[in-house]
């Protein structure tokens, strides 16, 4: 599987840049005026693991496949989206497409870069989309509480339906639903409200390292665990430049990590996400779970034919595959385990599963 993060934002708060710089391409058109990205812009791309590597180079693979995370650049929504205001609705509509978003926040001054609002203000901007994305919903349920709608909503999703109006009509959180369902009735009900955040402060050169007064406003008020501080102009430059480059600059300017790997462990966090391998000569690759998967559910992953014709999976932790190089020491040193249907797969674990057709 692969998930799908939108880039979200108040128009000129450098979605578009961050979306090029974390794709490493110029698809996205960024511009200094409002409404630049009219049309969603996608871009896939490889998730980076050095365990893949490491893998290949024992099993003598031919290939390396990484697996990938897909980034959706969403137009600027502005106050009164959710009734059309530029173009809102169809902006909100490309929103319920995706795993989870990226709330993108200006955390910066700058004279030359057009601001929709007088002053900067991250906490007010986030609550402008906040609000326009639960107005949204509130529409949504509306309309699918409607007598003649409701023969299309399971009971499951009605009681759903029901309980996030009365929160949204008593000013609560609609996160409060996640307490009484799970995750996957909760998917089902679409609602833009309740799709996991990750929000970005979008900072200049100076602030990456410590932030600044904005940053910590905002960090004050929604906290640091699902809070990354990037400078989407920093990342721009990252990427144009080559490997080595790109190390002496990072150290240079005091970051150890890119933007694209801090999102993604974001990412995988939030979303409740684990990698497992495959590893032979012909190829080694990286698969993504939910937690929790099954080892079925993991063969399912490479073909619905795997998960059907489920038998057992020959299993071993990476870190045993490495220090044993391989499968043949592995199994011969008993650290190959065979696993049935209830196992539940480990972040790390490679598999090679046994099937029937």
């Amino acid at each position: 599987m692969s998930f799908k993060c939108g880039i979200v934002g108040l128009p000129n708060v450098g979605k578009s840049t961050l979306f090029n710089a974390l794709t490493n391409s110029s698809k996205a058109q960024a511009a200094n005026f409002p409404f630049c990205t009219i049309d969603p812009n996608v871009g896939v791309v490889p998730v980076p693991d050095v365990r893949l590597n490491n893998l290949a180079k024992i099993s003598k693979s031919k290939k390396i496949i990484n697996t990938t995370i897909s980034f959706v650049d969403i137009a600027g929504l502005v106050k009164g989206a959710s009734k059309g205001e530029g173009l809102g609705n169809k902006f909100l509509s490309h929103i319920r497409e995706v795993d989870s978003i990226i709330h993108m926040i200006r955390c910066f001054d700058s004279d030359d870069i057009q601001n929709v609002n007088p002053t900067v203000d991250p906490v007010r901007d986030l609550e402008i989309i906040e609000t326009e994305m639960m107005l949204a919903d509130l529409e949504s349920i509306q309309k699918r509480l409607e007598k003649n709608n409701k023969k299309n909503v399971d009971e499951e999703q009605l009681k759903i339906l029901k309980l996030a109006l009365d929160s949204i009509n008593d000013g609560k959180d609609l996160s409060i639903l996640k307490s009484e369902f799970d995750k996957k009735q909760l998917n089902q009900s679409g609602l833009l409200s309740l799709k996991p955040k990750i929000f970005v402060c979008n900072v200049d050169e100076k602030s990456v390292q410590k932030g600044n007064n904005y940053t910590k406003i905002f960090i004050d008020k929604y906290g640091q665990e699902n809070t990354l501080i990037i400078s989407a102009d920093i990342e721009n430059q990252i990427n144009e430049l080559d490997p080595k480059e790109k190390n002496n600059y990072m150290e240079m300017i005091g970051i150890s990590e890119t933007g694209l790997n801090l999102l993604i462990q974001k990412g995988y966090k939030i979303l409740e996400l684990d990698t497992y391998f495959t590893s032979g000569p012909e190829e080694t690759r990286a698969w993504t779970i939910q937690k929790n998967c099954t080892a079925p559910k993991a063969a399912g992953e490479i073909h619905t034919d795997f998960e059907k014709g489920f038998i057992r999976a020959e299993t071993i932790s990476y870190d045993d595959f490495i220090a044993n190089d391989g499968w043949v020491n592995s199994k011969t040193n008993g650290k190959m385990r065979l696993e049935g249907k209830d196992y539940v797969v480990k972040d790390g674990d490679v598999l090679n599963f046994r099937f029937n057709t």
